[in-house]
């Protein structure tokens, strides 16, 4: 059972999200929470695997919300995903930053968002290539102050080739492909990876792939 808490200051969104979740067998909605705020209170009470979260909220908004969480190790388990009326813009581009496992625009439809569910709640980014492209972009024209990502020295060079295609956008049995090794193999490296840089998800993988200048544009 994939358990979800919505955090929207919208109660019709909340409602039409919620009745679209209850319909599914495996899905259950634990909570709903109206800003940041109660959405941190909920979440550590009820320990969602997902936590649908919208940016813009009265009192925490939800990037604070999900930086909040990923900081968390008892929240280690709950999946962010923002939901977002913008699609990529410098909102949910600093989500992702904070911890986000990716985003939806609230204009999905059905069947994507509850598709969208249960990816997320396997651990995997909803970051699809165009995405990604959109990511290395922003990089490209308006370089942050990256800091320190520890752990590179760690990665074996299979590692950092699977991260460098995580970073372009490729799934699992993508980089199996690629790389001439089984979706379990290249699963594995991808874990070691993220466990060695301290990513939460592949999202934040994504992210720190360029902030600590593994990948490049030039090279992605």
């Amino acid at each position: 059972m994939i358990r979800v808490l919505l955090v929207d200051d919208q109660p019709l969104l909340r409602s039409g999200f919620r009745a679209l979740l209850d319909l599914e067998d495996d899905i259950e909605v634990v909570a709903e929470a109206a800003d940041g705020k109660e959405g941190l209170a909920l979440a550590r009470e009820h320990l969602p695997d997902i936590a649908l979260m919208d940016i813009q909220m009265p009192v925490i908004d939800g990037i604070e919300a999900t930086r909040r969480i990923a900081a968390d190790p008892a929240l280690a388990g709950v999946h962010v995903v923002i939901l977002t009326n913008y699609g990529l813009d410098e909102y949910v581009f600093n989500a992702l930053r904070a911890g986000a496992a990716g985003f939806l625009v609230k204009d999905i439809v059905p069947e994507d968002f509850l598709h969208a569910v249960r990816v997320a709640a396997r651990g995997d980014a909803l970051l699809a290539p165009s995405i990604t492209r959109k990511l290395i972009d922003r990089y490209v024209t308006q370089p942050l102050d990256t800091g320190t990502v520890t752990g590179l020295e760690e990665l074996t060079d299979r590692e950092r080739e699977a991260v460098a295609l995580v970073a372009r956008g490729m799934s699992n049995d993508q980089i199996a492909a690629h790389m001439v090794i089984s979706p379990m193999t290249a699963k594995t490296h991808v874990n070691r990876a993220m466990t060695k840089l301290h990513a939460r998800d592949r999202a934040q993988l994504v992210v720190l792939a360029y902030e600590s200048g593994l990948v490049t544009p030039r090279n992605s």
